[in-house]
């Protein structure tokens, strides 16, 4: 089931970055701590009442060597119109109503999209009458709040949430195989589509995504069903998309929130951008089995050291993604092709991978006795029990005497012992440690 978007929209500097802190909360900093994850983040996940989406900071993303200001502004408003549920437009109580502000204002009252006025800056009560001529908007009521002393917010997604559509129910049995292609653009993603199914001939048919916008392809191999998630915009060129890679973006979030196995796709010929962490970095966060696929290794000038040198390079790139299989081939020529589906297969079913409990308690206790927590202030971690909790991506509950105790690379050391027992090659592996209770 896919997660709806929220983007925040809005001239520079007034304050889209921290009110997109705020709602992601510390997911962010989490994410931070493990080595290769990039910070300059433009997206992140929210929840509110019960309700999960995706949320999107317009003014993270720079317009490449184009700083007019009003450009930025103008392509930004037309990317959230296109792809967002819901738009919070951000104004500054300081500075009033702009220019500026009106002209994305038009653009916005020619979408059908909602709209939530979030009046920024109001850091005191004296301020709040600065909120009415934002009124003139034209969007109902602007809400008033202030990302500094983080006022406000509750009411501001309370609006936005309330404006969501209701989830889509997904519409294919557990057998079949969701796959997403992601990437920059022309890194191969159609002709990697065309190649997969060109080779069978067995389309069913193009049928809509139970998204918007979305086209989703089923087809079949050996006996195993499988969906390529693609969206519309994807496969189309407009000039926003042109003007920058970074709004590939947002067009990803979407795709991967519905798969199973994420394939991410880079240009073999090109070799890796920053934007090929932004995009597999997503497939991280959401969880997601998730296969490397080296395109266009054809054209590559190879030797025996070839494929080895460019695996390095990749493992340096995706140090928080060094689970997922590299698979090197051809859309164009086919070659290797063959070897894709049994290694999607694969991590799929890592991905859905139960481990009896007992198993589990064998491996951490074997692991804590080669390695013993180590101390903090003189207290030590003590592990009592661990139970798997879910899986697609397999999740795990370790429960402890105290879980402040449990240091980031404990964590990763036990992950690796769990995955050197089990395997789980693909897929991310989540462990939380809990307290455990005087009952248990």
């Amino acid at each position: 089931m896919s997660k709806p978007i929220i983007a925040i929209v809005g001239r520079p500097n007034v304050g889209k970055s921290t009110i997109f802190n705020r709602v992601i909360g510390d997911r962010l900093a989490i994410v931070e701590d493990k080595p290769g994850v990039t910070r300059d983040r433009i997206y992140g996940s929210g929840e509110w009442n019960g309700t999960a989406f995706s949320i999107v900071d317009t003014g993270g993303i720079e317009i490449d060597g184009e700083d007019e200001i009003m450009k930025s502004v103008r392509m930004q408003a037309e990317l959230a119109v296109e792809e967002a549920d819901v738009i919070i437009f951000m104004v500054d109580a300081k500075a009033g109503l702009t220019h500026a502000d009106d002209e994305v204002a038009q653009m916005l009252l020619r979408s059908r999209k909602p709209i939530v006025v979030a009046v920024n800056k109001v850091d005191n009560f004296n301020r709040r009458d600065d909120i009415y001529e934002f009124y003139n908007l034209g969007f109902g009521d602007p809400i008033a709040i202030s990302g500094s002393h983080g006022t406000g917010i509750g009411d501001l997604l309370d609006a936005a949430v309330e404006l969501l559509p209701e989830p889509e129910e997904e519409v294919y049995e557990d057998d079949v195989i969701r796959v997403a292609l992601i990437g920059r653009p022309n890194v191969g993603k159609s002709s990697l589509v065309n190649a997969l199914l060109g080779e069978e001939r067995v389309i069913v048919s193009n049928v809509a995504g139970t998204t918007r916008d979305a086209i989703d392809t089923p087809f079949e191999k050996d006996g195993q069903k499988y969906v390529l998630i693609d969206t519309a915009g994807m496969r189309k060129r407009g000039k926003v998309y042109e003007s920058t890679e970074k709004y590939s973006v947002m067009r990803a979030l979407k795709a991967i929130e519905r798969a199973d196995v994420v394939l991410v796709l880079i240009n073999g010929e090109e070799g890796i951008i920053e934007q090929d962490k932004h995009i597999a970095g997503y497939a991280h966060e959401a969880g997601k089995a998730s296969i490397f696929v080296v395109n266009k290794w054809d054209v590559v000038e190879k030797d025996d050291k070839t494929m080895q040198q460019f695996t390095s390079m990749i493992r340096d790139h995706f140090l928080f993604m060094t689970y997922a299989p590299i698979v090197y081939l051809s859309a164009k020529t086919k070659s290797r092709l063959h070897k894709l589906l049994p290694v999607v297969n694969h991590v799929s079913e890592q991905h859905s991978l139960r481990i009896q409990t007992h198993l589990l308690n064998d491996v951490i206790s074997d692991a804590i006795a080669l390695n013993p927590p180590p101390t903090d202030k003189g207290k030590r971690l003590r592990i009592n029990y661990v139970t798997q909790v879910a899986v697609r991506p397999p999740t795990f509950v370790l429960f402890a005497n105290d879980p402040e105790l449990m240091h980031f690379s404990y964590e990763r050391y036990l992950e690796n012992k769990i995955r050197g027992a089990f395997n789980f090659e693909g897929t991310p592996v989540r462990i939380f440690t809990r307290r455990k209770s005087d009952e248990d």
